[in-house]
């Protein structure tokens, strides 16, 4: 059996998020993928995460999982085998979003969260040539399933996030960074920026994918993975 696997989600997502990589990969390998709440900032999340993990796993977040795995790597790095950064940002939130952020939080907590996912945050997850409407589902069904105090937590932690570039300079082992060409929220140039951070690290571009690869281009993903799996 292989090392275990770790897969942590973006914000409002779920295991639904990587059921593609689920079934290729739980076959020969012990995986958890972990949701991330019940806490409100990064260290938080990082740590709940590190108490559920085996002692020693390989590593993969998409987005907001991203980040919680770059702060899993500054609080316990050698506990992390392998690391995989897919479609995230090493960088704090700028100023400007908290004013978007504050908003959003006191729609969603006055009973707003659909039409807050529907009309500002779904329409940046996918690239324009994907076949989206069975994707942008399962990102509702996700989102309303951990609900509205989730998305306040979540939301608080990625406004207080800090810049994590330090970070990714001490990584030693093996990493993939990963991304859809056409992601708008974490657009190629954070993933050229992790790239060159991190060394020895592999950058792959998923081509005809947002920022969602895992689900827009499942097989070519997978493919990434494995390679990764296997350095």
């Amino acid at each position: 059996m292989d090392e275990p696997l770790v897969l942590l989600p973006g914000m409002m997502c779920d295991a639904r998020l990587f059921h593609p990589q689920i079934e290729l990969f739980s076959s020969n390998r012990s995986l958890m993928v972990m949701e991330l709440k019940g806490k409100k900032t990064m260290a938080g999340l990082a740590k709940s995460v590190l108490e559920r993990a085996p002692e020693r796993f390989a590593l993969a977040g998409l987005s907001m999982g991203g980040i919680v795995a770059m702060e899993i790597i500054r609080q316990e790095p050698d506990r992390v085998t392998r690391l995989a950064l897919m479609d995230t940002n090493p960088l704090a939130d700028p100023p400007e979003k908290a004013a978007q952020r504050k908003s959003q939080i006191n729609r969603v907590m006055a009973g707003a969260l659909r039409s807050v996912m529907r009309d500002e945050i779904k329409p940046n997850y996918l690239c324009h040539a994907s076949k989206s409407h069975d994707i942008l589902k399962i990102c509702m069904d996700m989102a309303q399933d951990l609900g509205p105090k989730v998305f306040q937590d979540q939301s608080s932690a990625l406004q207080n996030r800090p810049d994590q570039c330090n970070t990714l300079q001490l990584v030693n082992v093996p990493s993939l960074v990963l991304c859809g060409e056409n992601d708008q929220l974490c657009p190629v140039s954070r993933h050229i920026l992790m790239h060159d951070l991190i060394n020895g690290s592999r950058l792959e571009i998923i081509p005809r994918a947002g920022h969602l690869p895992t689900l827009e281009q499942p097989e070519l993903t997978n493919r990434k993975l494995k390679e990764w799996l296997k350095q």
